[in-house]
């Protein structure tokens, strides 16, 4: 197995995404590059903590041997960050930076988390502003861009806000009804991850569909749920 790069790996998916790359039996070697430890730990796991995020893209470049996919899980909301100016410094700024960074390394599959529902013509600039990342990471022009539109995102999260909190729970509450009330629109972390390692895998080893592959909310249901084994990959 090559080695494999993460950022964004102490959010809800990003922390899921180390969780099964490490637990792989090809056991790739994972690197991860983040502000403050993960809850993980692994001997498969190579964790590089650095506050400054300025500095991510040297680091990125310096990686040995270079990854041959990168995933992001980064991102932010305008509550965490303090203002939609600092949040997209974050969702934007260092997500470009850090995809210009790989693609000058030799990384072959960059692998994005997105959201679903985004239009670069919508009226929220949340919507407006994942649409221009995407359109930007696939102009860089990797061998394979993965890209994943998750709805909402379910599973526990460090930071809380209420408006979230009441939404995930009647998204957990209708998936106990039955889950086809909730995987239309909500999906939770681990099931993301699982169908974004599974898709990045396969792009991998020229088996996407398309040079930039959509991942969309009935494909992580599929992929992450109905069709993943554990041990398979």
């Amino acid at each position: 197995m090559k080695a494999i790069a993460v950022v964004g790996g102490t959010g809800l998916v990003g922390s899921h995404i180390l969780n099964v790359l490490t637990s792989l039996s090809s056991g790739p070697s994972v690197s991860t590059i983040v502000r403050r430890a993960p809850n993980i730990t692994s001997p498969k796991l190579n964790v590089i903590i650095d506050e400054d995020n300025s500095t991510w893209s040297s680091k990125l470049k310096e990686l040995r041997p270079v990854p041959s996919i990168l995933f992001s899980a980064l991102g932010s909301t305008r509550a965490q960050a303090g203002s939609f100016e600092a949040q997209r410094k974050i969702d934007v700024d260092l997500n470009l930076a850090l995809a210009r960074a790989a693609k000058e390394a030799g990384v072959k599959v960059y692998v994005l988390i997105s959201s679903a529902g985004i239009s670069k013509t919508s009226v929220f600039p949340y919507s407006r502003m994942k649409a221009e990342l995407e359109e930007a990471v696939v102009e860089i022009g990797f061998d394979q861009t993965v890209i994943v539109n998750p709805g909402m995102l379910l599973g526990d999260r460090e930071r809380k806000e209420f408006f979230e909190v009441v939404l995930r729970n009647v998204a957990t509450v209708m998936g106990k009804l039955h889950g086809g009330l909730k995987d239309f629109w909500a999906q939770d972390g681990d099931v993301i991850a699982r169908a974004t390692v599974s898709a990045a895998l396969a792009a991998s080893e020229g088996k996407a569909p398309d040079k930039v592959w959509r991942i969309t909310q009935s494909d992580i249901v599929r992929m992450g749920r109905t069709e993943w084994k554990e041990g398979a990959l």
